[in-house]
């Protein structure tokens, strides 16, 4: 026999007793009515983190408009603070994508560090996404369906409910008298888990009365199974995780050599579990782009292009650029002060190692056809020696170069300074870093 609802509920947050804080995600519907209700009768008699809900006003029909005032009566007769907030939502080809990420957007924006949202997500949530997936042909990660808990802004997003169907939470709303609200739009079928919700799940449970358990159980299964893939990407990727030849260069790399040794599965398998992070992951039809990147010829320099980056190979090594990385100013700055550091627009800082250069001093960037003494060389092509030095093509263009007048002073970073030998200073860059493009 199950434990009773408010003991499983208490056992699955056990890991995340010691939060800063609870956020519930209260939409005031069934489910987070009674997550927000048994959070506050077991606050009660347990010593639990502070509790405050989050109403995510969407704005998309005029019944929501009353909808903030239910949640706040809810919340005062509870004893729980209620934060409303007002998002946008884009329009675009799915509503329901468009909803879900405003909705998104404002939980990482009140997930504080360490601090947990809790969402009402129950078992028959997990069955109707288990198959919406499946219709779409999603991979084994997709058909995992949702995680009992998972990274959310500096803290934790956790669905206590998962293992509970939707039948014991109306029992358990039933019991203790709760209202809640019941939204229009959740009768619609025009939107595909109404559809599911309406008129695919009573006929599948009309056949097969467990279906909706089996689903679920289905997606434990599933879950297991992608953590075996993520181990063994993990294993694939530490031969693959070799220091970079220009450790200054903040973004992430990977050696391809020993990727190209793996079989295209597993490379599949490998790449999908390094860039998750990063990036929405392509869906099969788009790997193609990883065939084209991994057998071009060793002195091309190929794009993938994906959702929100792009993937480079640079000789044998691939990097991840993240869009918002692209995103700096080419324009001429002067440095009048060359005894301070200068910033430059979206592309880090520049500073002297030793005594500078007589001013007046301007920092550029590559035009084609740069000409610059090297100690011992003469003067030589930049673009000959950046491709003697193996710098990846994506930050050629953000080389910045230290001009006097018209003459090519030096160029940071790589053989040196590549300035006159008894000058006797260096150029230091430290680059820009993108919190994206290492998270």
């Amino acid at each position: 026999m199950k434990p009773a609802l408010p003991a499983r509920f208490l056992q699955a947050l056990a890991p995340w007793r010691d939060a800063p804080a609870w956020h519930i995600a209260f939409s005031g519907g069934l489910d987070s009515t009674v997550l927000l209700h048994l959070l506050a009768s077991l606050a009660k008699i347990e010593t639990l983190p502070p509790l405050n809900a989050v109403h995510i006003h969407h704005g998309l029909q005029a019944a929501a408009d009353a909808w903030p005032g239910h949640c706040q009566s809810v919340c005062d007769g509870l004893g729980v603070p209620l934060h409303v907030m007002r998002v946008q939502v884009q329009s675009g080809a799915s509503l329901e994508r468009a909803a879900r990420d405003a909705r998104y957007q404002a939980f990482t924006e009140v997930t504080g560090a360490g601090e947990v949202l809790l969402t009402g997500q129950h078992r028959d949530d997990q069955a109707e996404t288990l198959l919406f997936r499946l219709l779409r042909g999603a991979g084994v990660r997709g058909l995992a369906a949702m995680p009992a808990y998972r990274p959310l802004a500096r803290g934790h997003l956790v669905r206590p409910l998962l293992e509970v169907s939707r039948v014991a939470l109306e029992n358990y709303a039933s019991a203790h008298h709760l209202q809640w609200i019941e939204d229009p739009s959740n009768a619609d079928p025009r939107f595909s888990r109404n559809y599911l919700r309406h008129r695919v799940f009573p006929t599948l449970t009309e056949r097969w009365p467990q279906a909706v358990s089996n689903l679920a159980r289905a997606v434990e299964h599933l879950d297991e199974a992608q953590g075996l893939l993520d181990e063994l990407a993990r294993m694939d990727l530490q031969t693959a995780d070799q220091p970079s030849p220009f450790p200054w260069l903040s973004l992430p790399s990977l050696a391809l050599t020993p990727l190209r040794e793996l079989s295209d599965a597993r490379q599949r398998n490998a790449l999908r579990h390094w860039l998750a992070p990063f990036t929405r992951l392509p869906d099969s039809d788009h790997w193609a782009g990883w065939i084209s990147l991994r057998d071009a010829k060793g002195d091309a320099q190929p794009v993938w292009r994906l959702a929100d980056g792009e993937l480079h190979r640079c000789g044998e090594r691939i990097w991840w650029v993240p869009g918002a990385y692209s995103e700096f100013s080419d324009a001429m700055v002067s440095w009048p002060d060359p005894q301070k550091p200068l910033r430059l627009p979206g592309n880090g800082q520049l500073e002297f190692i030793g005594e500078a250069p007589a001013v007046p001093l301007e920092v550029r960037y590559r035009q084609g056809g740069e000409i610059i003494d090297v100690p011992g060389r003469g003067r030589r092509d930049l673009k000959r020696l950046l491709n003697e030095s193996g710098l990846p093509g994506f930050i050629r263009g953000r080389l910045p170069l230290l001009y006097q007048g018209e003459q090519l002073l030096g160029v940071p970073r790589l053989a040196g300074r590549w300035a006159v030998a008894s000058d006797g200073w260096q150029l230091h860059w430290m680059p820009q870093t993108c919190d994206q493009g290492l998270s």
